[in-house]
């Protein structure tokens, strides 16, 4: 048995377990019963959503994003799954494929989880996978920073769940396409719930990206730290109206659509190849030209920045969380 242990417990989150306990709960209380969709703006609705088959949320240490990830967390009704697909970003190992985990558990502090062998292995058997070293695994946080969610939210019911992490490397949109059909039908079973990680915009000279826009109607433009305070809206709206853009895009569900948006403005959503493979599988159970208004809804539910950047000498990461409602 190897048992993939939490390496960021202590650091980016508390290893204390009733302490951690204590603030997962917090967050989610803090959720209202009925919580108002952000992107599209208007509409509410009540949690946990039925029929949801799968959530984006962020991967920031708790203090900057706990609170965020317990709205994503919130909708999800927990009745009828039996297995979790978990897919982030590969921040450390260059991967031009995905990578399945070669462990048999994954630790929190709350309790372990297990991971699903034999769909591991089925898989495997059904495309080209890469797997991840045990140190690999470990070094990844994306994957991690979920794992004290899904096992807070499955609590009563741990021990039949079962976990699937996958390791989304850098796709070309084509490998997006092929994993995206590869997954559908497990998107399909309305057992399965696919959670997917990524943080939006992470803004500021080190991150290596300073994109701006004065106004809508001005054309973008890259700050330097010397620019100080630009004379057109705080920098922070502008960082919202760019991830409003990336979130909208995502919403109307179109694999091609969000591939031409990050082309356009090169937005640094760190996960934006789990959520391309999520799209790609929505797309391949339900192609555009046939979508309707009883068809697939995803609807963002939150958002966040780590702090509001008025100086192009700061920096900012942008947090969102979201759900899909499939009809089948």
């Amino acid at each position: 048995m190897t048992v993939r242990q939490a390496t960021h417990a202590g650091s980016w989150y508390t290893d204390d377990r009733e302490q951690l306990d204590y603030e997962l709960q917090q967050w989610l209380d803090n959720v209202p019963e009925q919580v108002t969709e952000v992107i599209p703006v208007g509409d509410s609705c009540p949690v946990p959503v039925k029929g949801i088959r799968a959530i984006i949320g962020p991967h920031a240490g708790f203090s900057y994003s706990g609170a965020n990830a317990a709205y994503g967390y919130k909708c999800i009704d927990t009745q009828n799954i039996k297995r979790v697909f978990l897919l982030g970003p590969s921040h450390h190992a260059y991967l031009k494929t995905c990578a399945l985990s070669q462990c048999t558990e994954y630790s929190t502090p709350l309790g372990n989880i297990r991971v699903d062998q034999e769909l591991v292995q089925e898989l495997q058997d059904k495309g080209e996978w890469r797997l991840m070293s045990t140190r690999v695994d470990q070094d990844e946080h994306s994957l991690e920073m979920h794992l004290p969610y899904i096992y807070k939210v499955f609590e009563s019911r741990i021990e039949q769940i079962s976990l699937v992490p996958i390791m989304v490397g850098s796709l070309a949109f084509e490998t997006e396409q092929k994993y995206g059909k590869l997954l559908a039908p497990y998107l399909a079973d309305p057992e399965n719930l696919f959670i997917i990680s990524s943080d939006f915009c992470h803004w500021g000279s080190r991150f290596g990206y300073t994109y701006y826009q004065s106004s809508e109607d001005n054309q973008p433009c890259d700050l330097s730290a010397r620019d100080g305070r630009p004379n057109g809206v705080p920098i922070w709206e502008s960082i919202q109206r760019l991830d409003s853009e990336g979130m909208d895009v995502i919403t109307q569900l179109d694999h091609v659509m969000f591939r031409e948006y990050l082309d356009d403005t090169s937005n640094t959503i760190c996960g934006n190849h789990p959520i391309s493979v999520l799209l790609a599988a929505v797309n391949h159970m339900y192609p555009k030209d046939v979508q309707n208004r009883d068809g697939p809804r995803l609807r963002f539910v939150k958002y966040d920045q780590s702090s509001k950047v008025c100086s192009a000498k700061d920096s900012s990461v942008s947090y969102a969380s979201a759900y899909l409602w499939l009809p089948c």
